[in-house]
Order: structure tokens, then C-alpha cells, then sequence
């Protein structure tokens, strides 16, 4: 054996000591850049002779800490991008040492199943969702969306008299869906159902929710077909939910299947003033919740949840059968065969530490906080001259844009933004128009922080070269 694995290994400690004192620094660093100051990607050469961690972790922080962007923070408000509470990051380094691969309640030796069946069981009790959803983790919403219309996917061709999965597909599968995350149009691709069979539901005006009249018309047009509707909830632009109660009753008349995008809307569950927002989705068939968004556990997760009754579909779909070492797929409950990962990470030990850290309190109070942050945020850019909002806040999500600004002008307020580094927003384009996003998902988000995101507005509208559209009151 090399003699550098035996001496890392002896000096383990010293070299968790230093990955620990950079990781409180980074985490308690406020003057941390929150958009990225790397211009050119440096090259490296892989040594003959190894010089151990010690060593890597001297070029690390010579070559790349400093670039490595504030996202953990809550002045990163790019995307829809959570942090990682602390209970979270003591779960992620235990997940890296136990080093452990989930599959079976029995028969492999570890608890790690069993950890993440509990941890599913802890987000059906914080989401209010019923228990015959089953459920289990993945990297992200792209993979949970995959993992739910491969089942769905499955039940389709069940309508139409074959196997999917084992005949590939034989029919066209339409797709009833107003504002899909790009996501799921993603998935479509990946799962040779095809982006073009997606028929487009109507929105309603000034909206990117689901226009449920024209969604009738649409499923009528039909003609009896089975089909899948995918439901928002809420949208990324403007946190639109469809109206889920309705497309229930729509499943229950014409017996589709209906998957509901919540991946970070489902939150609003714990909000009490926004969970009627997401009532219904209990009756849907299959739901997509992301973690690394307002569960604020550290990246990739996401959770599926599939209905129950819908196993032996989920099993034909993924089912890990030719090896007579792993069983009867259908005896025992094993995620080798209800999931597209044959190997995986104890995703769950983060979010379980952090459930149980924090408890249903903790969370509502992350949601409150972050709803009211946004909501401050949209009357103050609304009531600015400088600003209007592209859209009514309805959750977490604040999009504006400048009055009376050309697209390349909203270009240059982002790029020099991310400049600036202090906070960091993403671009959008909604209803036709350029604009700038704010989400507010991190569990440090502050309504404090508004006065300063304004002000960081203007000053990036003063350093850009020409003159401000409108003079700041």
C-alpha cells in the first residue's frame, strides 16, 4: 500500500481540524463574495507522486477557496437556492464517513434504509401528507420528476395493453401542462416520451397558473385516451399554483394520472395564511419536494412520493432483477428496485438531523420568515420609481424588473450585481419582459436584509455606464 494512504489516515485529526476551522470561516465569512469572480478555469496536471491531503488542501486554498461563491448564505438569492442549517452539515460529514449505500430494510447489514424510510416518514408528517404515499430520496427535482413519470410512464402503457418497460414505448403519452418547470420538459426527453407530446394548457391572464376550463377542453379533446397532467406548484417565476383541488376531481372523472411539481412550493404547507395554496396535492398520484431548496439541506436532494398502489407499476419500471443475489423484487420493499439509482448516498442523514434538530416550529419558522422577507422586498421596489414588479408576490419569489428599461440594460444591472458580489440574484425573462429574481428560501433570511437589497439595487444602477432610468427617492 502506498505509505500516503497509511499517513493520511494516521493524521486523520489534523486534517479534519483544518477542513473544519475553513468550514466555520466560510460559513461565518459575511464579506464572501455572493456571485462568482472566476474568469478563467486554472489547469492542473495530475502528479506522479501523490503528496498527500495535507498538501491538497494547501493548493485548494492557494488555487480555489477564494472563488468558491456564498451560497450557503442568505445573501445569495439566485435561483431558488437553500443553505444548510447546522444540524444538516453534522449530517452531511456523518453521511461522508459512514459511507453507507441504502437498499434494503433487511438482508444488507445497515440501517440505512431504515434511516431514510423514518426521514420520508418525518416529511409526510411536516407536509401533512397522507401515508400511503411512499417515498424515497434522489439528487434533485430533475431526478424525482424522472422517477415519477417513469411510473406514470409505466401506468400509461398498462392503459393502452403493454409493458413499457419491457417493449419500450409503443404510443404516443400526452402531456396536459400549462408552465412546466424546464425540469420536467427535461425528464419528457430523457424518458422518450418526447417534449413535443406535451399539450399546452392555456394559462389564466397575467398568470402562469393553469387555466382549468381550457384544461377540460383540452382532455375532452382527447377522446379517452390516457394521459398525464403535470401541476405546478408553485411556478419559478411567479409562484403560481395550479388548482389542484380541481384537477383532482378531474382525475377522479376521467382517471389520469397527476403529478404535482412541489419542489419548493410544498412548503407553503407550513405556512398557515399560504397552505390552502397547495390543498389537493394530496390526491395526486405522485409528488416532486426538493430538499436542497427550503429544507435547507446541503446539495443534491430531493424527495419522490408515489402512491402506494402504484408499487407494482414502480417496481416494473426499476426493478434491479437479474442478479439472483438480490431477491424477489416483490417480496421485500427494496429502493434498488422503486428508483433510477442502483448506488446512492444516506441522503436522508441530513435531512433527518435536521428534522429532528428543528422539529415542525423551526420549519414554519424558516417559511414564515422567508414569505415575509419576500413581501417586504415586492412593496418596497413597488413603491421605488426605479423598480416595478413583473408579477404580484404570491410566496417566496420576487420578480421586477426596471421601469422603462431595454433588455440589455436589466443584462448590465446583473452582471454588475454579480460584480459587486454582496448579493447575488438571477436574470428572468417573464411575460415578454427582462427582469431579475430574488428567492428567498435560506434559513438566516432576515427581513432586515430588504433595506440593504434595495440599496445594493442602486448602487449597481450608478455604476452602470449610462444614465439610470429613473432617479432613486
Amino acid at each position: 500500500m502506498d505509505k500516503q494512504f497509511l499517513q493520511d489516515e494516521l493524521l486523520l485529526g489534523q486534517l479534519l481540524d483544518l477542513v473544519k476551522k475553513f468550514t466555520i470561516g466560510f460559513r461565518a465569512d459575511d464579506e464572501r463574495p455572493a456571485g462568482s469572480a472566476l474568469r478563467k478555469v486554472p489547469s492542473f496536471s495530475l502528479p506522479d507522486l501523490g503528496d498527500g491531503a495535507q498538501d491538497a488542501m494547501k493548493v485548494f486554498g492557494e488555487q480555489w477557496q477564494d472563488y468558491f461563491v456564498a451560497s450557503p448564505s442568505n445573501r445569495y438569492l439566485g435561483y431558488v437556492t437553500g443553505g444548510t442549517t447546522p444540524a444538516a452539515l453534522v449530517g452531511d460529514w456523518l453521511t461522508t464517513a459512514l459511507d453507507q449505500n441504502p437498499q434494503a430494510v433487511k438482508g444488507f447489514g445497515d440501517v440505512s434504509a431504515a434511516v431514510e424510510l423514518a426521514t420520508i416518514g418525518l416529511l409526510r408528517d411536516l407536509f401533512g401528507l397522507p401515508t400511503f404515499f411512499n417515498g424515497g430520496f434522489v439528487t434533485g427535482a430533475t431526478m424525482s420528476t424522472f422517477t415519477c413519470l417513469g411510473v406514470a410512464r409505466q401506468w400509461v402503457g398498462a392503459k393502452q395493453g403493454y409493458d413499457v418497460a419491457k417493449d419500450g414505448l409503443q404510443q404516443p403519452i400526452p402531456i396536459l401542462t400549462a408552465t412546466p418547470h424546464s425540469s420536467a420538459v427535461k425528464c419528457l426527453s430523457m424518458l422518450g416520451i418526447g417534449s413535443r407530446n406535451i399539450v399546452k394548457v392555456a394559462t389564466l391572464p397575467g398568470s402562469e397558473a393553469m387555466d382549468i376550463n381550457d384544461l377540460e377542453t383540452k382532455i375532452t379533446e382527447l377522446n379517452g385516451d390516457p394521459f398525464i397532467i403535470i401541476a405546478s406548484s408553485g411556478t419559478v417565476n411567479t409562484v403560481d399554483f395550479d388548482d389542484l383541488l380541481a384537477i383532482a376531481r378531474l382525475r377522479d372523472e376521467h382517471g389520469c394520472w397527476v403529478h404535482v411539481d412541489a419542489a419548493f412550493g410544498g412548503f407553503a404547507a407550513l405556512s398557515p395564511e399560504h397552505a390552502h395554496l397547495i390543498a389537493g396535492w394530496e390526491m395526486a398520484d405522485s409528488v416532486t419536494v426538493d430538499n436542497h431548496k427550503w429544507l435547507n439541506v446541503p446539495y443534491d436532494s430531493a424527495c419522490w412520493f408515489i402512491r402506494e398502489e402504484h408499487l407494482p407499476l414502480q417496481i416494473a419500471t426499476f426493478q434491479n432483477s437479474s442478479a439472483p443475489y438480490l431477491g424477489d423484487p416483490a417480496a421485500d420493499f427494496n429502493y434498488l428496485n422503486v428508483g433510477p439509482e442502483n448506488s446512492r448516498r444516506l441522503r436522508a442523514l441530513p435531512a433527518w438531523f435536521s428534522l429532528h434538530a428543528y422539529g415542525r416550529s423551526g420549519y414554519e419558522d424558516i417559511v414564515t420568515r422567508c414569505i415575509k422577507t419576500a413581501f417586504l422586498l415586492g412593496s418596497a421596489l413597488s413603491e421605488d420609481p426605479a423598480f416595478e414588479l413583473l408579477a404580484e408576490v404570491k410566496l417566496n419569489v420576487v420578480a421586477f424588473t426596471l421601469t422603462d428599461a431595454a433588455p440589455e440594460r436589466i443584462n448590465a444591472l446583473v452582471q454588475r450585481l454579480n460584480d459587486r458580489g454582496r448579493y447575488f440574484l438571477s436574470p428572468t425573462t417573464l411575460f415578454g419582459r427582462r427582469g431579475l429574481r430574488a428567492a428567498f428560501v435560506n434559513w438566516q433570511c432576515e427581513t432586515s436584509q430588504v433595506e440593504e437589497i434595495v440599496s445594493e439595487l442602486h448602487l449597481a444602477l450608478k455604476e452602470l455606464p449610462f444614465a439610470p432610468a429613473a432617479a432613486p427617492t
